[in-house]
């Protein structure tokens, strides 16, 4: 993926790159999309797979749809979701690639680390 430094930046101030990458900063929905890459999910199976509240499910569910990563098809009255692109488990792919060559560092980032309490402020 190249990714275009002149590329016009949206109207809450990130650039789709990283609005795409900020959309899977949480583990949770990282773990609904990992679940997704097996096949269609309803908010009910996450809750009882992922062990989530259904509030919880449904919040990260739509987040997911809203950036265009995930889908939905209803059949009666159930909604059954799935991953929208599946270039989408390419890149997450490549990026447990990244991180098994740099050792996991990021995890030490004193900025986005496990431990990190704040974001560093744009200056």
């Amino acid at each position: 993926m190249l990714i275009n430094q002149d590329a016009p930046v949206d109207a809450c101030g990130l650039d789709p790159a990283a609005a795409l990458f900020h959309s899977l900063s949480d583990p949770i929905r990282l773990k609904i999309v990992k679940r997704m890459a097996h096949g269609e999910v309803r908010v009910s199976d996450l809750t009882r797979e992922l062990g989530l509240a259904q509030s919880t499910a449904s919040m990260h569910v739509a987040c997911l749809r809203d950036c265009g990563l995930v889908e939905g098809r209803s059949e009666g009255r159930s909604v059954y979701y799935s991953l929208s692109r599946p270039e989408l488990m390419d890149m997450l792919a490549q990026a447990e690639i990244l991180l098994a060559a740099t050792g996991n560092a990021v995890s030490l980032c004193p900025n986005y680390g496990p431990d990190s309490t704040t974001a560093p402020q744009p200056q």
